[in-house]
């Protein structure tokens, strides 16, 4: 499996760093079955089956981690008149 990493330890960037279900369900702390569900309800990140295992790739899940952002709630005061 190829590791994608910065270049200070002297990697090339380009190069793909896959990543398990479960390593995805570890860092977002979520069960596995939440990641199953997401899968089958079409809204998990862009994943790839390589025979029977299934990876994702890392800019990809950073990249669908990021179209997750909330936006952010300004703070209006209640009594404020519109």
């Amino acid at each position: 499996m190829t590791t994608y990493t910065d270049q200070e330890s002297g990697f090339d960037a380009t190069t793909t760093r896959w990543m398990s279900p479960t390593e995805i369900c570890q860092e977002l702390q979520i069960p596995l079955q939440t990641f199953y569900q997401w899968r089958v309800k079409g809204v998990g990140p862009r994943a790839y089956r390589f025979g029977r295992h299934l990876r994702i790739d890392r800019r990809d899940f950073d990249e669908w981690l990021q179209s997750h952002v909330e936006a952010s709630h300004t703070s209006v005061p209640l009594n404020a008149e519109p």
